[in-house]
């Protein structure tokens, strides 16, 4: 599909409750998960996943002041195995878009043994798109690329602020990358896969 035809994607970000290295395999859990969904180049802001995980173990302190969720807030909230199948129907027949999708993809890939859940669309990576459309920059954290985009963000450091953010950067680099004759979503991966930042595993 071209980047100006019916593609549709959801901007997605997982949070977890976890120290500030955040490290899916060493066991930290999804606490909060957020989306947003992109058709036509348009960001459908009311179209949203928004939803706060009981990660039935308790929360590590250090990593509240982060993302401000509090054990309050997450006790009596659905586990996983019920916001993951929600989630996964809000992305049906969608591109994935995430910003250091690995990352993420990561802590998703750990919950499939348990609730039979994979994600197996294509994942775009705005954190390797950055380093496509502006490869002689040092940093391609979210935070930086939205300055040098120019995108202003009320909300960050929660799942739907990061998605939203994430969404826009997006939408931003969308003609970045047809001026460099990027305009599929088979070529946009095929070009961050070239990139550095593309070896890193989680």
């Amino acid at each position: 599909a071209s980047a100006n035809s019916s593609v549709s994607a959801s901007s997605a970000s997982p949070s977890s409750g976890t120290s500030p290295s955040r490290e899916p395999s060493n066991g930290d859990e999804i606490i909060q998960i957020g989306a947003a969904r992109i058709v036509n180049n348009r960001l459908l802001r009311q179209e949203v996943f928004d939803q706060l995980v009981d990660p039935e173990c308790p929360l590590k302190p250090e990593s509240i002041p982060i993302h401000g969720i509090t054990e309050d807030m997450v006790r009596g909230q659905p586990n996983i195995d019920l916001v993951l199948p929600a989630f996964h129907e809000f992305c049906e027949d969608t591109v994935l878009l995430a910003h250091n999708a690995a990352f993420d993809m990561r802590f998703l890939q750990l919950k499939e043994d348990r609730t039979g859940i994979r994600f197996t669309q294509p994942v775009l990576d705005t954190l390797l798109l950055s380093a496509v459309v502006h490869p002689n920059q040092e940093s391609h954290k979210l935070d930086v690329i939205l300055e040098r985009l120019g995108v202003h963000i009320e909300s960050r450091h929660n799942a739907l602020g990061d998605a939203l953010a994430t969404a826009e950067v997006f939408l931003k680099m969308v003609p970045l990358l047809e001026e460099m004759g990027i305009v599929t979503v088979r070529q946009a991966l095929e070009a961050s896969e070239k990139t550095y930042f593309a070896r890193v595993k989680y």
